[in-house]
């Protein structure tokens, strides 16, 4: 199975975090944390870094890995590491996607979260609700 190495920021505003809704593909109009692949010869943060400018317009600052995620999709074997991220300039700025939302630990469950993404936001409203 193809395997596809992934990064996604966590762009934290107190108790909220910030999800992202797929403009395109496969799973249009689903929940996502921001970011992409990793290029040959990047490594993780600088894709990271990469990824968010050209999706939302922003510099950030990468900062600690919350959750590494393994998911099976039908046609590729996901793997996707999750980083907190500050936002240093810009304002967000939706590029590729059709809609952003700051979310905390009660509406986090308010959106479709892609499948690669429900344990990150599950663990995401723990820490958000201080039970973690």
């Amino acid at each position: 199975m193809k395997r596809v190495e992934v990064v996604a920021g966590i762009l934290r505003d107190g108790d909220r975090i910030l999800a992202t809704q797929r403009g395109y593909g496969d799973f249009r109009g689903r929940w996502e944390f921001p970011g992409g692949k990793i290029e040959p010869g990047e490594s993780p943060e600088e894709a990271l870094k990469r990824e968010l400018r050209e999706e939302l317009a922003v510099e950030v600052s990468v900062g600690e890995l919350f959750a590494t995620v393994e998911h099976d999709y039908p046609a590729f074997h996901l793997s996707m590491r999750c980083h907190f991220c500050a936002l240093l300039e810009g304002a967000i700025t939706l590029r590729e996607h059709s809609d952003a939302r700051w979310l905390d630990a009660a509406s986090i469950r308010s959106v479709e979260w892609l499948p690669a993404d429900v344990a990150v936001a599950e663990s995401l409203e723990r820490l958000l609700a201080g039970r973690q």
